[in-house]
Formats: structure tokens, sequence, C-alpha cells
């Protein structure tokens, strides 16, 4: 059976994520339902991962299964999927690949950029609007300290189906463009809510509210609620996905 995988980007601020959910919209049923009329069949589709309601993506993976070959060449399928879809989601690319590909499992790398501005802009509505001056340097070396851990409990939201808290940290950097500050982190998995709870407590270490110490000891605890509070979704985007081999 055919496997096609679909690049995309999409804004998340009018979704509940990227999972489909009952009595919610979200990314993956609009995207579903699209597929249904150009395939004129029900196509379940896998996410390379879950965005939670209000965070976007840059570059996202799906893959589904068909019983048949596209019914158009990629281009002109992206083109009437696109035609399909609200202007908040955007089909890049599709491409058929072998069936072992799997958009989820077979990721080796995630890769997240959480946005941060100091004064208000008009322009900058998926960005978080930080006041205060950051101690940029401390919230650096406290970051770059994550890149010694494995079990990031502290950092997850709670109750989830999750087998273990264990990611392995691939990069960390903080960085300027423009307006904005940059948080980027990359890893092999991330935990649910991870990256927002590292940048919230990230922040307070800026504004001087939590020390190095301080910080080392939320990262060890393993308890979630010694990290400070999540940050806000509408700054943070999945950026980029990787791969094993590279889908073209």
């Amino acid at each position: 059976m055919p496997r096609f995988f679909l690049e995309l980007s999409y804004d998340g601020t009018d979704y509940h994520g990227w999972q489909v959910q009952p009595n919610a919209i979200t990314v993956q049923a609009e995207i579903e339902q699209s597929l249904a009329i150009l395939l004129k069949a029900e196509v379940p589709t896998v996410g390379c991962g879950r965005t939670d309601t209000g965070v976007h993506a840059k570059q996202f993976y799906l893959h589904f299964d068909c019983s048949d070959e596209l019914p158009f060449p990629p281009e002109v399928f992206v083109y009437k999927l696109n035609r399909l879809l609200s202007p908040a989601i955007s089909i890049l690319k599709a491409t058929r690949t072998n069936g072992e590909l799997h958009a989820r499992f077979s990721a080796i790398s995630r890769t997240y950029r959480y946005f941060i501005h100091r004064h208000k802009s008009p322009f900058l509505a998926r960005s978080w609007e930080v006041h205060q001056s950051l101690n940029l340097d401390l919230m650096r070396e406290c970051g770059e300290e994550l890149m010694k851990y494995k079990d990031f409990t502290s950092f997850s939201k709670l109750h989830t189906d999750t087998k273990t808290n264990d990611c392995d940290l691939l990069g960390f950097e903080i960085f300027k463009e423009g307006e904005q500050l940059i948080i980027e982190i990359s890893a092999n998995r991330f935990l649910r809510n991870m990256v927002r709870a590292i940048v919230g407590t990230l922040v307070d270490v800026g504004k001087g509210k939590l020390s190095k110490v301080d910080f080392l000891e939320i990262v060890s605890g393993k308890n979630r609620s010694l990290a400070s509070a999540s940050a806000p979704a509408k700054g943070l985007f999945l950026w980029e996905v990787l791969y094993p081999e590279v889908i073209e």
C-alpha cells in the first residue's frame, strides 16, 4: 500500500492543537476532512508529533496510507488540497515514500523555537511580550546546563500516558533576530508542555526570580510543581523535523 508524506506549516492560533479531539477544531481534523474529499475515502493521518492548543508549526510532517496512487500529480494534489484548507494551514509538499518511514517514530530530531519580544507591537502577535529586562547570559548558562540531564519530569505536563520522561537534548541556543529573542531547543523527543515549561522557568531566571542554583534544583527535583508557570502557547513553533533519509 503506497505511503505518502505531506510537509506542512500551520498557524495554531484558532485550533485546539494538532490531534483530532471530540467537539474541537484541530489541524488534523481539518486536513483529514479535506483529504477525504480529494481521495473520496476516509484517510487517517499520523503526525510527527502533537502540538497543544495555540501552538504553531513552521515545519510539520504527516503520513497517510492510500489504497492506490494519488489521483493527481503531487504538485497538483498539493494545489487542490490547499484550496480546500483554511488559510491557516499550508501544504508545502507531497511525497511518496517507502512503507517503513513513519512520520512520528522515524523522526530523529525535532527543534522548537520560542519567540519573545519586549515592546508592544501589532506585528508580533505570535510572540510573548515580556516587559522586564532579562539577564540573557544567566538564561544561557542555565539552558546549557539542561544538556547534562535526561529526565525532564519537572517540565512535563502531569498525568500523561508517556512511558518515560527521558529525552536526549541535542541543542540549546538563545539569540536575537530583530525585535525578538528566540529560545531554540532540539531533542530526539519532547514531553507534553516541556518547551513552554522550560521557557517560563528560564524567563524567571532572566528576571532574577530564580538563581542558577534554584534552576538546577528544579531540574533535579523531578517535580512539575517546582518549575515556573508555562510560557504562553502563542510564542511556540515546531520549527524543524529531521528524518534518517531526505523526504523529497
